[in-house]
């Protein structure tokens, strides 16, 4: 089994899930007492999220990398980042070690596509759904054709993940939101399936909220690390 290199605490909430999911999937694989290799970089979540609020990247790419070189250092034969929106900074993070970085949005395009899905619903932070380094590589190199909130719509799932989840805070409120915003896309932009396109959000809603897929890039991303790690 190959070591994995997590770099997580972009929220501390959703690494503990990945955490959990990696050892359940290498169990459920290999049976007994296995569980998955791990290096975990775990940030002060506050350092990062004041960099991407401030769109000081560069900085926040520093952070990154220092991050990824100490895991690769410290014998990672692979890097998983826990979260989504970091994702903006991926190639720049893959071309500062020479280990192979696991790419969340490959991992759920791949699985948009086994579902025969191709108009997503892309909730996830503003960083996410608004900038083109998750929704542009969907497009150009999977076909697919993910749909965004609306401005309202934007804001609202924003301020949930910042405000509610990664502070542990799920309320039905929220969750209500969130299912409308899904209906509403529904009728408005034609959106045959939901990306769950922040690593919080398996907190508040699921496949069982809809009756459309739904994919949960948490879940996703790691049974692809696991892929990797048992190959």
């Amino acid at each position: 089994m190959k070591t994995l290199g997590l770099i997580g605490g972009m929220s501390w909430e959703s690494t503990a899930i990945y955490y959990r999911h990696l050892n359940e999937i290498v169990r459920e694989r290999l049976g007994g007492l296995h569980s998955a290799k791990l290096l975990l970089w775990s940030f002060d979540f506050a350092e990062i999220a004041e960099r991407q609020h401030a769109g000081d990247w560069r900085a926040a790419a520093a952070l990154m990398i220092d991050a990824a070189r100490k895991l690769e250092a410290a014998g990672a034969e692979g890097l998983v980042i826990c979260t989504n929106t970091m994702h903006k900074l991926a190639e720049d993070v893959q071309a500062a070690v020479s280990i192979p970085l696991i790419h969340i949005a490959d991992a759920t395009a791949a699985a948009v596509k086994r579902a025969g899905c191709v108009r997503p619903a892309l909730l996830a932070t503003r960083f996410t759904m608004e900038e083109d380094f998750y929704k542009g590589r969907l497009t150009e190199r999977f076909g697919l054709s993910p749909a965004v909130p609306n401005a309202a719509g934007r804001d609202m799932v924003h301020h949930v993940i910042y405000d509610e989840l990664c502070r542990g805070i799920v309320t039905e409120a929220s969750k209500a939101a969130y299912i409308a915003e899904v209906e509403r896309m529904r009728g408005d932009d034609g959106i045959d399936s939901v990306i769950m396109g922040c690593t919080e959000i398996t907190m508040l809603i699921g496949a069982e909220d809809f009756d459309i897929p739904v994919f949960d890039t948490t879940r996703i991303h790691a049974e692809t690390a696991v892929e990797f790690a048992l190959s």
